[in-house]
């Protein structure tokens, strides 16, 4: 029987969604093995002067468990 776990982690690009949702793969990948899939639960944008400067994402990451695994 598979086991898996899901973390909450938030991502932030100057550039786009797309590249905060990388952004958080990647930095999760480095310590979790086994990443499954990612929900993206929440997306924002930070404004200033009118124009959007940051676009952050939070994510659940998910993964099977193994006996290797961190977290």
């Amino acid at each position: 029987m598979a086991i898996v776990k899901v973390i909450e982690v938030i991502g932030s690009s100057e550039k786009s969604i797309d590249d905060a949702i990388h952004a958080v793969v990647k930095e999760v990948s480095k310590t979790v093995r086994n990443v499954d899939s990612v929900y993206v639960k929440d997306i924002k944008a930070h404004v200033k002067d009118g124009k959007v400067t940051t676009f952050g994402v939070i994510c659940n990451v998910s993964f099977r468990i193994d006996d290797g695994n961190v977290g």
